[in-house]
Protein backbone atom coordinates (compact mmCIF):
# COMPACT_ATOMS: atom_id res chain seq x y z
CA UNK A 1 0.00 0.00 0.00
CA UNK A 2 1.29 3.42 -1.01
CA UNK A 3 -1.73 5.67 -0.56
CA UNK A 4 -1.95 9.34 -1.40
CA UNK A 5 -2.95 11.16 1.79
CA UNK A 6 -4.42 14.66 1.63
CA UNK A 7 -5.75 16.30 4.79
CA UNK A 8 -5.97 12.90 6.44
CA UNK A 9 -7.98 11.30 3.64
CA UNK A 10 -6.49 8.34 1.75
CA UNK A 11 -6.70 7.73 -1.98
CA UNK A 12 -5.40 4.64 -3.74
CA UNK A 13 -4.94 6.44 -7.06
CA UNK A 14 -2.41 9.22 -7.49
CA UNK A 15 -4.10 10.43 -10.66
CA UNK A 16 -6.66 13.22 -10.33
CA UNK A 17 -8.71 14.07 -13.41
CA UNK A 18 -10.85 16.95 -14.56
CA UNK A 19 -14.26 16.76 -16.17
CA UNK A 20 -14.23 19.52 -18.78
CA UNK A 21 -13.66 19.61 -22.54
CA UNK A 22 -15.08 16.17 -23.35
CA UNK A 23 -17.39 15.66 -26.32
CA UNK A 24 -20.20 14.28 -24.17
CA UNK A 25 -21.14 13.26 -20.69
CA UNK A 26 -20.85 9.63 -21.72
CA UNK A 27 -17.27 10.13 -22.90
CA UNK A 28 -16.50 11.89 -19.63
CA UNK A 29 -17.79 8.94 -17.63
CA UNK A 30 -15.91 6.33 -19.70
CA UNK A 31 -12.66 8.25 -19.51
CA UNK A 32 -12.84 8.74 -15.76
CA UNK A 33 -13.56 5.04 -15.33
CA UNK A 34 -10.56 4.10 -17.49
CA UNK A 35 -8.25 6.45 -15.57
CA UNK A 36 -8.77 4.65 -12.29
CA UNK A 37 -8.97 8.03 -10.56
CA UNK A 38 -10.85 8.37 -7.31
CA UNK A 39 -10.84 12.16 -7.13
CA UNK A 40 -12.33 14.24 -9.94
CA UNK A 41 -12.50 18.00 -10.22
CA UNK A 42 -15.66 19.81 -11.27
CA UNK A 43 -15.89 23.50 -12.08
CA UNK A 44 -18.55 25.08 -9.89
CA UNK A 45 -19.46 27.40 -12.76
CA UNK A 46 -20.11 24.45 -15.11
CA UNK A 47 -22.40 22.49 -12.82
CA UNK A 48 -26.14 22.97 -13.25
CA UNK A 49 -26.78 23.35 -9.56
CA UNK A 50 -30.57 23.34 -9.67
CA UNK A 51 -30.47 19.96 -11.53
CA UNK A 52 -33.52 20.98 -13.62
CA UNK A 53 -31.80 19.75 -16.78
CA UNK A 54 -28.90 17.50 -17.73
CA UNK A 55 -25.88 18.20 -15.56
CA UNK A 56 -22.30 17.03 -15.41
CA UNK A 57 -23.20 15.42 -12.10
CA UNK A 58 -25.55 13.07 -13.96
CA UNK A 59 -22.45 11.27 -15.26
CA UNK A 60 -20.35 11.22 -12.09
CA UNK A 61 -21.46 9.08 -9.18
CA UNK A 62 -20.52 10.93 -5.96
CA UNK A 63 -20.70 7.59 -4.13
CA UNK A 64 -17.91 6.28 -6.35
CA UNK A 65 -15.79 9.39 -6.87
CA UNK A 66 -14.62 12.09 -4.50
CA UNK A 67 -15.71 15.42 -5.95
CA UNK A 68 -13.26 18.31 -5.80
CA UNK A 69 -15.00 21.56 -6.81
CA UNK A 70 -12.72 24.08 -8.49
CA UNK A 71 -13.00 27.80 -9.04
CA UNK A 72 -12.01 27.78 -12.72
CA UNK A 73 -12.88 31.00 -14.48
CA UNK A 74 -12.34 33.23 -11.45
CA UNK A 75 -10.09 36.27 -11.82
CA UNK A 76 -10.21 37.71 -8.31
CA UNK A 77 -9.93 36.34 -4.80
CA UNK A 78 -13.50 37.43 -4.07
CA UNK A 79 -14.85 35.53 -7.10
CA UNK A 80 -13.00 32.38 -6.05
CA UNK A 81 -14.20 32.65 -2.47
CA UNK A 82 -17.81 33.07 -3.60
CA UNK A 83 -17.54 30.06 -5.93
CA UNK A 84 -16.12 27.89 -3.14
CA UNK A 85 -18.89 28.93 -0.76
CA UNK A 86 -21.51 28.19 -3.41
CA UNK A 87 -20.09 24.74 -4.03
CA UNK A 88 -20.28 23.96 -0.33
CA UNK A 89 -23.75 25.44 0.05
CA UNK A 90 -25.21 23.17 -2.62
CA UNK A 91 -23.54 20.14 -1.11
CA UNK A 92 -20.65 19.52 -3.49
CA UNK A 93 -17.84 19.48 -0.93
CA UNK A 94 -15.97 21.35 1.78
CA UNK A 95 -12.84 20.75 -0.28
CA UNK A 96 -11.94 23.15 -3.06
CA UNK A 97 -9.29 23.52 -5.71
CA UNK A 98 -8.59 27.24 -5.79
CA UNK A 99 -7.82 28.78 -9.17
CA UNK A 100 -7.45 32.54 -9.48
CA UNK A 101 -6.30 33.47 -12.97
CA UNK A 102 -4.01 36.48 -13.31
CA UNK A 103 -3.47 36.55 -17.06
CA UNK A 104 -6.14 35.72 -19.62
CA UNK A 105 -3.78 34.62 -22.39
CA UNK A 106 -1.46 32.32 -20.43
CA UNK A 107 -3.93 31.46 -17.65
CA UNK A 108 -1.09 31.84 -15.18
CA UNK A 109 -2.31 32.17 -11.60
CA UNK A 110 -2.56 35.41 -9.67
CA UNK A 111 -0.51 34.12 -6.78
CA UNK A 112 -1.27 36.97 -4.40
CA UNK A 113 -5.01 36.54 -4.89
CA UNK A 114 -4.58 32.77 -4.55
CA UNK A 115 -2.86 33.19 -1.19
CA UNK A 116 -5.59 35.58 -0.04
CA UNK A 117 -8.41 33.23 -1.08
CA UNK A 118 -6.65 30.28 0.55
CA UNK A 119 -6.26 32.12 3.84
CA UNK A 120 -9.94 33.16 3.94
CA UNK A 121 -11.32 29.76 3.00
CA UNK A 122 -9.11 27.82 5.40
CA UNK A 123 -10.43 30.01 8.22
CA UNK A 124 -13.94 29.07 7.09
CA UNK A 125 -13.19 25.36 7.41
CA UNK A 126 -12.40 24.48 3.80
CA UNK A 127 -9.72 22.03 2.76
CA UNK A 128 -7.94 24.12 0.14
CA UNK A 129 -5.80 22.79 -2.73
CA UNK A 130 -4.41 25.80 -4.63
CA UNK A 131 -3.30 25.87 -8.26
CA UNK A 132 -0.15 27.96 -8.29
CA UNK A 133 3.13 28.77 -9.99
CA UNK A 134 6.25 26.64 -9.48
CA UNK A 135 7.77 29.28 -7.17
CA UNK A 136 9.04 27.99 -3.82
CA UNK A 137 8.43 31.34 -2.08
CA UNK A 138 4.79 31.33 -3.15
CA UNK A 139 4.48 27.70 -2.05
CA UNK A 140 5.70 28.61 1.43
CA UNK A 141 3.21 31.49 1.62
CA UNK A 142 0.42 29.07 0.70
CA UNK A 143 1.55 26.67 3.42
CA UNK A 144 1.46 29.53 5.91
CA UNK A 145 -2.09 30.28 4.73
CA UNK A 146 -3.13 26.69 5.51
CA UNK A 147 -3.10 24.96 2.11
CA UNK A 148 -3.55 21.18 2.28
CA UNK A 149 -1.51 20.62 -0.90
CA UNK A 150 0.71 22.60 -3.24
CA UNK A 151 -0.28 22.29 -6.90
CA UNK A 152 2.30 23.89 -9.19
CA UNK A 153 1.74 24.07 -12.93
CA UNK A 154 3.96 21.96 -15.15
CA UNK A 155 3.19 24.23 -18.11
CA UNK A 156 0.33 26.60 -19.01
CA UNK A 157 -3.18 25.16 -18.64
CA UNK A 158 -4.23 23.15 -21.68
CA UNK A 159 -0.89 23.55 -23.46
CA UNK A 160 0.11 19.89 -23.39
CA UNK A 161 3.78 20.90 -23.36
CA UNK A 162 4.74 18.73 -20.40
CA UNK A 163 6.83 19.87 -17.46
CA UNK A 164 8.90 22.82 -18.62
CA UNK A 165 10.91 23.51 -15.47
CA UNK A 166 11.95 20.21 -13.95
CA UNK A 167 14.45 21.93 -11.65
CA UNK A 168 11.70 23.92 -9.92
CA UNK A 169 9.60 20.80 -9.38
CA UNK A 170 12.63 19.08 -7.87
CA UNK A 171 13.28 22.06 -5.60
CA UNK A 172 9.64 22.09 -4.51
CA UNK A 173 9.82 18.35 -3.82
CA UNK A 174 12.89 18.82 -1.65
CA UNK A 175 11.55 21.78 0.29
CA UNK A 176 7.83 20.99 0.57
CA UNK A 177 7.37 18.04 2.89
CA UNK A 178 4.41 19.07 5.04
CA UNK A 179 1.72 18.48 2.41
CA UNK A 180 1.43 16.63 -0.92
CA UNK A 181 2.96 18.13 -4.06
CA UNK A 182 0.63 17.71 -7.04
CA UNK A 183 1.65 18.65 -10.58
CA UNK A 184 -1.31 20.50 -12.06
CA UNK A 185 -1.60 21.64 -15.71
CA UNK A 186 0.43 21.12 -18.86
CA UNK A 187 0.49 17.33 -19.07
CA UNK A 188 0.01 16.27 -22.68
CA UNK A 189 0.77 12.57 -22.78
CA UNK A 190 1.65 9.62 -20.58
CA UNK A 191 5.39 10.29 -20.55
CA UNK A 192 4.74 13.77 -19.12
CA UNK A 193 2.81 12.23 -16.25
CA UNK A 194 5.55 9.69 -15.61
CA UNK A 195 8.20 12.43 -15.53
CA UNK A 196 6.20 14.40 -13.00
CA UNK A 197 5.97 11.39 -10.73
CA UNK A 198 9.64 10.51 -11.23
CA UNK A 199 10.55 14.01 -10.09
CA UNK A 200 8.84 13.20 -6.81
CA UNK A 201 5.36 14.62 -7.20
CA UNK A 202 2.84 12.88 -4.98
CA UNK A 203 0.15 13.03 -7.68
CA UNK A 204 -0.70 14.50 -11.06
CA UNK A 205 -3.88 16.39 -11.96
CA UNK A 206 -4.91 16.65 -15.60
CA UNK A 207 -7.85 17.30 -17.89
CA UNK A 208 -6.90 18.43 -21.40
CA UNK A 209 -4.27 15.72 -21.87
CA UNK A 210 -7.03 13.13 -21.71
CA UNK A 211 -10.04 15.05 -23.04
CA UNK A 212 -8.22 16.37 -26.13
CA UNK A 213 -6.61 13.06 -27.08
CA UNK A 214 -7.87 11.39 -30.26
CA UNK A 215 -9.02 8.51 -28.07
CA UNK A 216 -9.68 9.94 -24.58
CA UNK A 217 -10.62 6.61 -23.01
CA UNK A 218 -7.41 4.93 -24.16
CA UNK A 219 -5.34 7.95 -23.11
CA UNK A 220 -6.97 7.87 -19.68
CA UNK A 221 -5.83 4.28 -19.28
CA UNK A 222 -2.32 5.22 -20.43
CA UNK A 223 -2.20 8.02 -17.87
CA UNK A 224 -3.19 5.60 -15.13
CA UNK A 225 -0.28 3.30 -15.92
CA UNK A 226 2.14 6.22 -16.36
CA UNK A 227 1.42 7.58 -12.89
CA UNK A 228 1.86 4.14 -11.35
CA UNK A 229 5.14 3.56 -13.22
CA UNK A 230 6.49 7.02 -12.41
CA UNK A 231 5.75 6.59 -8.72
CA UNK A 232 7.43 3.17 -8.67
CA UNK A 233 10.50 4.55 -10.45
CA UNK A 234 10.78 7.42 -7.97
CA UNK A 235 10.57 5.05 -5.01
CA UNK A 236 13.05 2.65 -6.63
CA UNK A 237 15.64 5.37 -7.17
CA UNK A 238 17.15 5.74 -10.62
CA UNK A 239 20.76 4.81 -11.43
CA UNK A 240 23.31 7.65 -11.49
CA UNK A 241 23.90 9.37 -14.81
CA UNK A 242 27.38 8.89 -16.26
CA UNK A 243 29.20 10.57 -19.10
CA UNK A 244 30.85 7.36 -20.31
CA UNK A 245 29.66 3.81 -20.84
CA UNK A 246 29.81 1.10 -18.19
CA UNK A 247 29.75 -2.52 -19.31
CA UNK A 248 26.58 -4.36 -18.33
CA UNK A 249 28.61 -7.55 -17.80
CA UNK A 250 31.68 -7.01 -15.57
CA UNK A 251 34.99 -7.74 -17.27
CA UNK A 252 36.93 -8.47 -14.08
CA UNK A 253 37.90 -12.11 -13.80
CA UNK A 254 37.09 -12.89 -17.43
CA UNK A 255 39.63 -15.23 -19.02
CA UNK A 256 40.78 -13.82 -22.35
Amino acid sequence: MDPLIIAGRQFRSRLIVGTGKYKSGQETARSIEASGAEMVTVAVRRVNLDRSKESLLDFIDPKKYFLLPNTAGCYTADEAIRAARLGREVGLSEWVKIEVIGDEKTLYPDVQATIEATRVLVKEGFTVLPYTSDDIVVAKRLLDAGASAIMPLGAPIGSGMGIQNTANIQILREMITEVPLIVDAGVGTASDAAIGMELGADAVLMNSGIAHAENPVLMAEAMKHAVIAGRAAYLAGRMPRKLYATASSPLQGVVR
